[in-house]
């Protein structure tokens, strides 16, 4: 505890490193948060859901606050559902059935067009199921009508995606259904109109008992705090995810690298002979070898797991350069006089190594282990991103290598690439500037440099 107190004390004097401290502890709390929030499997079936999960969502918009740099507005995504709202529809008795009438109201005051509409119909039906009918119309801010289309339903969950109503181009005058429905008749290039439309939903049931929910969605080119990528996917369950998945990565190969090597280093220091011959042997063959091109040759032709990843990681780590440096203090260590007092009341060869030479490397460990995690987190980063990234968990890696595959850079869509680099970036400087600091206190000889 005294030497924990004497670190932090001396800590204060670099507020660069009390600012990373700070921002390491939010990370881990924000990690714990969000495995709570959103478990394990319910990121995994958000983020491998593709469409069917995210359909309410526009395709590869950026996040909505680009909207307070720009001088032009655009359109956000804005979802409207009778589920939610039912006093949205009103009944009337019609034969058999009943006549189902329900209007939209869409604020729209954005300067350019909206990316697309759709409507999906619910219906719910005790008897046999005939299908309803169904009329749209459209109404402008500045009093134009429309009929947009007629059709039936041909099934309990039915999508009608305006796009690919070619009647209702047609009516446009060619327009895409984007542009005609919001478009300013007077505007000379096309200019939306703003205002407040209105969407009246006609429905014609044949049973007495049959109702339909409607859900219009207008998808906009913003979207969220994070974006959207490719598949629609909102690119918070993977920036958030990535959070956990990466400290967990370098964190677990960082510690387990350093205390292996240390204890190994240790092991081999205090027996010599043919067990730090061996030691020694099996490091300098392990330094010859490729690390990344072995990494690459594991994921591809066995697993992608993580923890796959991760345990070769460490094992190809544990018997490197660390090991021959420890072990040259070691050696020190090992004639120092307190390990000979230890050796004359009968201290074994466990307890002097654990208890006595181990302990004695801390101060150095513990610098070493903190700076070592950028480099983990930055390598689990560059496996994903060219392809070796564990298939099932979402990670900024992986973000970043889907950015890159469609191509996000040429179409201007940097949020996709600057989202995950920039969480990069700080969680390795957090980590790289706290390693420095904690290396210049407990290394008293980098205090004056």
């Amino acid at each position: 505890m005294n030497e924990l107190k004497r670190t932090w004390q001396e800590l204060r004097y670099y507020p660069s490193a009390v600012a990373s401290l700070i921002l390491i502890v939010f990370m881990i709390i924000a990690s714990i948060w969000i495995v709570i929030a959103i478990p394990y499997r319910e990121a995994v079936r958000l983020w491998r859901g593709g469409e069917s999960v995210w359909y309410q969502l526009p395709k590869t918009v950026p996040p909505k606050w680009v909207n307070w740099f720009r001088r032009e507005k655009l359109p956000e995504t804005l979802i409207l559902d009778t589920r939610q709202h039912p006093e949205w529809k009103t009944y009337e008795p019609a034969g058999d059935g009943r006549r189902i009438v329900m209007e939209f109201t869409i604020p729209f005051y954005a300067d350019q067009f909206p990316q697309e509409l759709s409507m999906y119909f619910y219906v719910t039906s005790s008897d046999t199921f005939k299908p309803p009918f169904v009329s749209l119309s459209w109404k402008t801010p500045d009093g134009r009508s429309l009929r947009v289309s007629d059709f039936g339903l041909q099934s309990a969950k039915f999508n009608y995606r305006f796009a690919q109503d070619q009647k209702l181009i047609q009516r446009l005058g060619g327009e895409e259904h984007n542009i005609g429905l919001f478009v300013d008749p007077q505007s000379s290039p096309p200019r939306p109109l703003k205002g407040e439309y209105r969407l009246k939903v006609e429905i014609l049931t044949f049973e007495a008992n049959t109702d339909v929910d409607v859900e219009f969605v207008q998808y906009g080119k913003v979207y969220g705090w994070f974006g959207t990528d490719h598949l629609r996917r909102d690119l918070k369950v993977g920036l958030l995810w990535g959070l956990p998945v990466a400290l967990m990565f370098g964190l677990l190969a960082s510690v387990g690298t350093s205390l292996a090597a240390m204890l190994i280093a240790a092991i081999g220091s205090w027996f010599g002979g043919w067990v730090d011959d061996l030691i020694q042997r099996v490091t300098e063959v392990n330094l010859v070898l490729p690390f990344l091109p072995i990494l690459i040759m594991v994921g591809t032709f066995y697993s992608r797991s993580i923890f796959v990843i991760l345990g070769v990681t460490v094992l190809l780590s544990i018997f490197g350069g660390a090991i021959k440096s420890y072990r040259a203090i070691f050696l020190q260590v090992r004639e120092m006089p307190y390990i000979e007092a230890a050796r004359a009341y009968g201290a074994g060869d466990g307890r002097i190594i654990l208890r006595y030479m181990v302990p004695r490397l801390i101060p150095l460990l513990i610098p070493a282990l903190v700076s070592g995690i950028p480099s983990y987190v930055f390598l689990e980063a560059s496996l994903a991103v060219i392809g070796l990234g564990d298939p099932v968990l979402p990670t900024w890696g992986k973000i970043i290598q889907d950015a890159e595959f469609n191509g996000a850079l040429y179409k201007g869509m940097y949020y996709w690439v600057l989202e995950p680099s920039f969480l990069l970036m700080i969680s390795g400087l957090a980590f790289a500037v706290l390693g420095f600091s904690l290396d210049r206190i407990f290394n008293p000889r980098l205090r004056g440099v």
